[in-house]
């Protein structure tokens, strides 16, 4: 292939790739879909309670979703002003919030250094306001702790991250009190999964899922890898 041809050929799949992601959010409004902002749910005892904004919540919360001690992980929005935003409004990029999936865990089974390390594994941290295909400040990476430990274990990660080589570039996540979370619709939840076939989920998040699954192979519960 000449090198003209295979140039035009990658900004080409690049050019769709981005416009996936809005056919696939038009076809997530267009469908009959269930509007309805979803339930929160309340820690059991003992469970702990971790918010992260890592990009296209689709693929985050399915990545959390994977680890062992993670209860459940809903998406939904956190770091703007104001209150309950809909999925438009945070896509407008107006509104300061970031998609955002919100973990609950128990700390037992699972540390928050072990989170925060998952973080940092399932995005590129390295990205101003871009994750892929995606850009906005909707989809910046922002850690929000609730503890001064929290803060430190956070901190502490970027630092082994940075050190690793992983990216060429230095980690741009912001580390920030956590504020609020407003949880996203319902037909968010558990996208990935409801929408194996969707051409944005093959082509940027089932990559990404599976280079996560790789980077924290002993940390993932069995049953769902099996079951992927």
């Amino acid at each position: 292939m000449k090198p003209y041809v295979a140039v035009a050929l990658l900004l080409a799949l690049f050019s769709a790739g981005c416009a996936t992601k809005k056919a696939a959010d038009k076809e997530a409004r267009s469908e009959a879909k269930n509007t309805a902002i979803a339930p929160l749910p309340e820690p059991k005892p003992g469970e702990a309670v971790a918010t992260f904004a890592a990009g296209c919540f689709w693929c985050i919360e399915e990545e959390f979703e994977l680890l062992k001690g993670v209860r459940d992980a809903v998406s939904g929005y956190a770091g703007g002003p104001g209150g309950q935003p809909t999925y438009e409004e945070v896509g407008s990029g107006n509104t300061g919030h970031a998609e955002s999936v919100q973990v609950y865990y128990d700390p037992k089974v699972i540390p928050y250094d072990t989170l925060a390390k998952a973080f940092l594994m399932a995005h590129d941290p390295t990205t101003l306001n871009r994750q892929g295909p995606d850009r906005g400040t909707q989809y910046r990476s922002v850690a929000f702790y609730r503890t001064p430990a929290e803060k430190a274990s956070l901190e502490a990660a970027i630092a082994r991250f940075n050190a690793s080589g992983e990216y060429k570039d230095p980690v741009v996540t912001q580390v920030v009190p956590f504020k609020a979370f407003y949880p996203a619709e319902v037909y968010h939840q558990g996208y990935y999964r409801a929408h194996p076939d969707d051409f944005y989920i093959m082509s940027v998040s089932t990559p990404k899922v599976e280079k996560f699954k790789k980077h924290l192979a002993d940390k993932l519960k069995p049953e769902l890898v099996d079951n992927q």
